[in-house]
């Protein structure tokens, strides 16, 4: 029972779907920036360009095998340095990786909780559109003036209360009636 109540709470949950929602209206207006990107690029590209087309092949030859060099060197200094450590002291180095593996825990939890809170965040949002999109939030203001203005007493509403009452009682004759499951006798074959 607990699974189909956790799936039906799942599937009547708006929260995915208001979170869709912001995140189509946040996108939208990301994509209304694209058009000022486009005309930048379209300055720049051309200037760039022709500073690709005059750099010399043997310039940029060089560059990358001096970057190349440096690289291979800085990382031969730090294996060396990480050999020389292992080498020194083992059980400093299991305090390392125990410290290491306590931080990483660490930050996972507090990047779900960001993570948690961005989401929070989009789907707030994102109910705000679906209200926009609505025109809910007109209605809401006319509901909340509905609140306020003192309602009358209505003697209608107290026979319907009792009719309501009156009909409830078979509805749960009903719902004992089919919990109660009916027993099946076997048939038992004849000698």
């Amino acid at each position: 029972m607990a699974v189909t109540d956790e799936l039906r709470n799942v599937l009547t949950d708006p929260k995915p779907g208001y979170f869709v929602a912001g995140a189509l209206d946040l996108g939208v207006k990301q994509a209304a920036k694209v058009p000022a990107l486009v005309e930048r690029f379209q300055a720049e590209v051309p200037a760039r360009i022709e500073a690709v087309r005059n750099t010399d092949p043997k310039a940029v030859q060089d560059k990358v095998v001096d970057r190349a060099k440096e690289a291979q060197a800085a990382v031969t200094a730090k294996v060396t340095g990480v050999v020389g450590a292992l080498d020194g002291d083992v059980k400093k180095l299991g305090d390392s990786v125990q410290h290491l593996a306590l931080q990483v825990v660490g930050i996972t939890a507090e990047s779900l909780v960001k993570v948690r809170e961005g989401y929070d965040k989009v789907a707030e949002h994102g109910k705000g559109v679906v209200k926009e999109w609505r025109g809910e939030a007109a209605e809401e203001i006319s509901e909340i003036g509905q609140a306020v203005e003192p309602k009358e007493s209505e003697p209608a509403a107290d026979s319907a209360s009792s009719e309501d009452s009156a009909d409830a009682k078979p509805a749960a004759r009903k719902t004992t009636a089919r919990k109660s499951p009916a027993k099946k006798t076997a048939a038992k074959p004849a000698e």
